[in-house]
């Protein structure tokens, strides 16, 4: 190693223990579980999961004639899940739940919500997206 590399190296591990000594005594973390994702994907992947399970994992009866359609790694930084006909996977989306970019904002449409089942989808996906991710009474 040469004197100068020696000398900068030396210098880097000073600042780094200054740096240390320097912080509290209760450490916080830097660094999040969901480091690397959007607001955007953390909120549709709750969201999504709670979806699944109590609808369809449960085998409410409510729900069978849809199918979920899981569109999250979605490049165009707007994750989503659909719900469409059971029988016809590739049909027109009754339900469409995305957010987009960096907010945990959903966007909710579709013509299931002015269906007779739109009201208790409207409430799941409102009560998800605030945190609790329970199935609820209708379940």
């Amino acid at each position: 190693m040469k004197p100068a590399s020696f000398v900068v190296a030396l210098a880097v591990l000073g600042a780094a223990s200054l740096s240390t000594a320097c912080q509290s005594s209760k450490p916080t973390p830097s660094v999040s579980v969901n480091s690397g994702k959007s607001a955007s994907l953390r909120i549709m992947e709750q969201v999504s999961t709670a979806a699944y399970r109590c609808w369809f994992s449960s085998k409410d009866k409510d729900f069978r004639a849809y199918s979920f359609a899981n569109e999250l790694d979605s490049h165009s930084g707007q994750p989503r899940f659909l719900l469409v006909p059971a029988r016809n996977f590739g049909g027109r989306p009754l339900l469409v739940v995305q957010a987009k970019g960096n907010s945990s904002r959903l966007d909710v449409f579709g013509p299931l919500l002015d269906e007779p089942l739109g009201k208790r989808v409207s409430s799941d996906i409102s009560r998800w997206a605030s945190g609790p991710t329970s199935c609820g009474a209708s379940a």
